[in-house]
């Protein structure tokens, strides 16, 4: 997908709870582009073929005037692994197509995407770096029942059926970890760009 050698595409990645957003807040602090898949999907439908191929999949999701009914869809597929699967498969290369073109016209040589699902959907070659952010479990599950109103058994339920930084990947990646307060936060994240920048600059 990446069309511009001259471009390094950052991918910033890391579980619910995280601390993801506030790191690309931070990076796009220092002056860089950000781009968001989460922002992406929001928009997705509106495309033809993707709202085509929604409806084709899940016609019973459909509305009158023929779009995808995202509470509907969002109620079948979040208790069906094989039709979430089935919906991710239309929508994440569409969702990335979009950040693509997206970070083709953004300025300077250096863009960092907020790639929620990078490991699962397999995208983490298409990018020049990978950043992932870390933090206590316990943390996050506090962080996101705050944040989304939900108790924290629900939230470490999501958790538990999300890919699992902490055991399942080996990470020949950089990690940033998310374990101090925000200035301590906003020093690694510094650091770390400088380190891409320097490096690949």
């Amino acid at each position: 997908m990446k069309q511009n050698d001259r471009k390094e595409y950052i991918a910033v990645t890391g579980g619910i709870g995280s601390g993801k957003s506030t790191v690309m807040h931070m990076i796009a602090d220092l002056g860089y582009p950000v781009l968001s898949a989460d922002a992406a999907a929001r928009n997705i439908y509106e495309k033809p073929d993707v709202r085509a191929a929604v409806v084709g999949a899940f016609p019973e999701c459909a509305d009158a005037a023929g779009n995808p009914d995202r509470k509907l869809l969002a109620g079948i597929v979040f208790s069906d692994k094989k039709r979430l699967d089935e919906l991710n498969a239309i929508t994440h290369p569409a969702i990335m197509r979009s950040l693509f073109a997206e970070a083709e016209k953004a300025d300077g040589k250096f863009v960092f995407f907020e790639i929620p699902l990078l490991f699962e959907g397999g995208y983490e070659n298409l990018f020049d770096r990978v950043i992932v952010v870390m933090r206590d479990k316990s943390a996050r599950i506090r962080a996101v029942s705050e944040r989304d109103g939900l108790t924290e058994s629900e939230v470490g339920a999501r958790i538990s059926n999300q890919f699992d930084y902490e055991k399942k990947c080996d990470f020949g990646h950089t990690v940033i970890y998310n374990e101090g307060d925000i200035s301590s936060l906003y020093t690694r994240v510094r650091e770390v760009v400088n380190e891409i920048i320097s490096e690949k600059g």
